[in-house]
């Protein structure tokens, strides 16, 4: 059985991007690690909208941790690697790899990251787009 595309209405021109993005967040894994946040930070003035994505990543240094802008994707990556001189008696915090990848809309910017006591905090901005107007003549073929 072939599936039905979602936005087919003869009045939605040029959202087969949208179409594609939804399918592409459908099949992402959800192993719910490393755990997050989503927030909406309150505008200030005349200020952007923010969105604040927080990961909890403790144990994690700077260095173990990737943030990047890929073909309209977010992608979050963190790599440890294990200690081969420590001797540990147990072992219950296991090095581990991660990459979260969150799909970003049209005009959605990175605007700042940080990681503090363990929590990595990464600000998204849109900025207002502006409204215009634009006429388009008719042309007369004869």
């Amino acid at each position: 059985m072939s599936r039905m595309p979602s936005l087919n209405s003869p009045f939605l021109l040029g959202f087969d991007e949208i179409e594609r993005a939804l399918e592409r967040v459908t099949r992402a894994p959800t192993d719910g690690y490393p755990p997050y946040n989503i927030e909406r930070i309150a505008k200030a003035g005349n200020q952007a909208e923010t969105l604040r994505i927080t990961l909890a990543v403790a144990g994690f240094t700077r260095d173990q941790l990737e943030v990047t802008v890929e073909e309209g994707q977010l992608v979050i990556r963190g790599r440890q690697q294990d200690d081969k001189e420590r001797l540990y008696l147990h072992r219950g915090i296991a090095a581990r790899q991660f990459q979260r990848v969150f799909l970003l809309a049209d005009g959605m910017q990175v605007f700042a990251a940080d990681l503090t006591n363990g929590l990595l905090s990464v600000d998204l901005i849109r900025p207002e787009p502006e409204k215009a107007v634009k006429k388009i003549d008719i042309v007369l073929k004869e």
